[in-house]
């Protein structure tokens, strides 16, 4: 494949020369454009360094550098990558896992521009007419219903606290502070003669409800002291919302604040009743439906219904938002809903979300850089992400993929393994060429795609069983499942089946005590590390106060020991006005963060400079301390063999979080472990590793629960619980529950499927 891209006369290359960032010796290469190049190698071994440190800095960087110095203060701050020369770049789109964020206000809907389409076609074929399209929009005061100003959401009460539905007012049914029985707003009540005092709420009539929550004020005579009083009386959820929150309780004294906190919730809006738009917007209709009932349709769902438009002035507006809708089809995501906000995606959905607005769009020449655009895909649906990358090929453009699934390295027009390990082992090219050439060549990517770990023929028994008993959140179906404690579960299923509802929610909320292993970042300071997050340091740093005779507080660059120039940062940074800051090691002390008296103590020759530049592998060869040497044997298992002690947490990426998490909790015993896709960011020779280390733990008498996608994990389980058929409203049932032999028979399963399709 290589030869025959040099041999093409108009092949255009990106090239590369002596790039050193991070852990990268000096590496040269040539990326072929408008072409499909993977870069796949072991955690650690330098992927990112050149795809993301070195490319795509540079490239938005000079990107950047076409702006004003002005509007260049308010842009994102890329430094120079270390290299010789990086030429022949076009613009970067890097398309990544992080989560997208904009709160409430951002839906799907909203960030991939199909809900201003939609808008947009209310505006202009809905009736009644209502207005111009920001009339639908639930950010815009036309737009919004003012009860809630476009939350769909607001303060009120809890039902379930404030009443006992199963006595009458005069049992006490009424349990909101003040209305105690024999109490003044009790007694307005049972003599208002507007209720049936003694009927159990139960029983009440929804207009009889209805008058006792929410009736309007009325004034009625009552006796008061002897005479005839004019009373105001109102429904007792009515005046408790005018009393506590619209007023807002937090103008209350400390006591009041106490007793009434309990009964306010977050509930749905009486008015829109969560649809967040105004009354005339929801009264807009195109056969029969409004714009916030087609919102909250599944998307697979909804693409038939505009369809079925058929007004001509519509046309347009219906073929663009069948080609997006359909867009995000392709993506797996047929299961999601317009309504559905951003905050609430994984960081494999977040991906995703951002393809589809790249696919619409029509920029060519582009160079398209995705960090592991397989992570939360079953193999089901990795076909559609590789005719998704495919299609942007074909329009045109770069796309460089950074990736370990060899279902999405099959497709490379071009492959870059890096390696030959992790961290100072790796930084290297050890193989470029194409996938029949990678399955020839002595790499740990090429020796592992030829082979596959076997399934399982031996399982353990379970010691108990944890049950969930009907289940309803999002789109579980009155789900029932017993979950086999003391042996190794995973729980598999398309995107989107309820997998990580069932466990994640139903299953963590009964079981809080679980230790849950996922990809959230451990850390965003540049001054915690895996020393001192996994606790090691403490002992290091003892280690040398008792060698030197001195206090161990010396020992930390955030305590006595820092450096009084950088402040323990080793690093300044110079504010050049409106110009780009500079940051530059601290001169003081080169980067090592400490006191120059500090550097003088050593432990067996090292300075704790040098402690914290060691790798995890080189740590366990110099410390011979148990406990530490316990913690670092646990960080190697998981396969950080090459993170240093002292390397920020803020650069570890998800899958490197999740594992130093996991090395954290290896030494538990008894305990509920809740995995959440271990394996990403693993290179297949890691998953073996993970195996192993998920066996010790079941080993020791631990229940081990694990959300995973990959076959190899899901072909050791002891047991499986299979949920869908598929995705959203179509899936949330549990399809299959028994031994990996079992579900190879099971016809049903999709899972299953792909099972035997690896075996055949």
């Amino acid at each position: 494949m290589e030869e025959n891209l040099m041999s093409q006369p108009y092949q255009e290359y990106i090239e590369i020369r002596g790039a050193r960032e991070n852990n990268l010796k000096s590496v040269s290469l040539r990326i072929p454009k408008r072409k499909i190049t993977i870069f796949t190698g072991v955690s650690g071994s330098g992927k990112s360094s050149i795809v993301f440190d070195t490319l795509a800095a540079e490239s938005q960087r000079l990107l950047n550098e076409n702006f004003s110095t002005f509007v260049r203060n308010f842009l994102p701050r890329f430094p120079q990558p270390d290299a010789d020369a990086i030429e022949n770049l076009s613009m970067a789109v890097i398309v990544d896992q992080k989560r997208l964020g904009g709160g409430a206000h951002s839906t799907m809907g909203t960030i991939t521009d199909i809900s201003p389409v939609l808008r947009l076609l209310y505006s202009r074929v809905g009736q009644p007419y209502v207005g111009e399209a920001n009339a639908f929009s639930f950010n815009d005061p036309q737009g919004m219903c003012t009860e809630c100003n476009g939350m769909g959401r607001k303060l009120g009460v809890n039902l379930s606290k404030a009443l006992d539905m199963t006595k009458s007012i005069n049992e006490g049914a009424i349990l909101l502070p003040e209305y105690t029985v024999d109490s003044w707003n009790w007694n307005i009540c049972t003599q208002s003669g507007l209720y049936d005092n003694d009927k159990k709420l139960a029983e009440y009539t929804e207009a009889e409800m209805d008058q006792l929550l929410y009736g309007k004020p009325v004034k009625i005579k009552m006796p008061v002291g002897g005479k005839s009083v004019n009373i105001t009386v109102e429904g007792i959820i009515e005046k408790f919302n005018t009393k506590y929150i619209k007023r807002d309780v937090k103008t209350y004294s400390e006591r009041t604040q106490k007793m009434v906190e309990p009964f306010i919730t977050d509930i749905l809006c009486p008015v829109c009743r969560g649809a967040r738009l105004s009354q005339a917007a929801l009264g807009c209709k195109i056969n029969g439906q409004n714009i916030a009932e087609l919102s909250s349709m599944e998307v697979g769902q909804l693409i038939g219904v505009i369809q079925e438009i058929q007004d001509p002035s519509a046309a347009p507006m219906v073929k663009t938002l069948t080609d997006r809708l359909q867009h995000l089809v392709d993506i797996g995501l047929e299961y999601l809903t317009l309504d559905r906000e951003t905050d609430t995606l994984s960081g494999g959905e977040s991906q995703r979300v951002k393809m589809v607005k790249h696919l619409s769009g029509s920029l060519v020449d582009v160079t398209y850089v995705f960090d592991e655009p397989s992570v939360g895909l079953h193999p089901r649906d990795v076909h559609r992400l590789n005719k998704l990358l495919q299609k942007l090929r074909d329009k045109g453009n770069t796309v460089i993929v950074v990736e370990h699934d060899p279902d999405v390295i099959k497709v490379a027009d071009h492959i870059v393994d890096v390696g030959p390990y992790a961290g100072s082992r790796g930084g290297t090219i050890v193989y470029e060429g194409s996938y029949s050439g990678l399955l020839e060549a002595d790499t740990l990517t090429g020796n592992h795609l030829k082979q596959e770990l076997p399934v399982k023929d031996r399982f353990r028994q379970a010691s108990g069983h944890l049950s969930i008993v009907g289940a309803n959140q999002h789109n579980l179906k009155n789900v029932s499942v017993n979950i086999p404690t003391g042996v190794l579960t995973v729980v598999t299923g398309v995107a989107g089946s309820g997998k990580s509802t069932l466990i994640n929610e139903v299953f963590l909320r009964r079981h809080p005590d679980s230790i849950v292993i996922d990809q959230t970042a451990v850390g965003v300071s540049t001054r915690s590390n895996p020393a001192t997050y996994t606790g090691i340091m403490d002992d290091v740093r003892k280690a040398f106060a008792a060698a030197n005779k001195v206090s161990p507080g010396l020992f930390s660059f955030n305590s006595k020991g820092a450096c009084e120039n950088c402040k323990g940062l080793g690093v300044v940074y110079t504010d050049l006005s409106f110009l780009d800051s500079v940051k530059l090691p601290c001169e003081v002390c080169g980067g090592k963060r400490f006191k120059e008296k500090v550097l003088v103590y050593k432990l067996d020759g090292k300075s704790i400079a040098d402690v914290l530049e060691m790798t995890v592998e080189q740590a366990l060869a110099f410390f011979n301390m148990k406990e530490v040497s316990r913690i670092l044997q646990a960080m190697s298992d998981v396969g950080l063999n090459y993170l240093k002690l002292g390397q920020p947490l803020s650069t570890l990426s998800g899958g490197e979080c999740q594992r130093i998490k996991l090395a954290s909790e290896l030494h538990k015993q008894g305990s509920i472990y809740v995995m959440d896709e271990p394996t990403t960011g693993l290179h297949m020779s890691d998953i073996s590793h993970l195996l192993t280390i998920m066996n010790r733990l079941v080993d020791a008498g631990n229940t081990v629960i694990v959300i995973e996608h990959n076959l190899d994990v899901i072909r050791n389980a002891d047991w499986i619980i299979d949920m869908g058929p598929d995705g959203g409203n179509r899936g949330g049932k549990v399809i299959f529950e028994g031994t990996p032999k079992q579900i190879l028979d099971a016809e049903h399963s999709i899972t299953g499927k792909y099972l035997r399709g690896t075996l055949a």
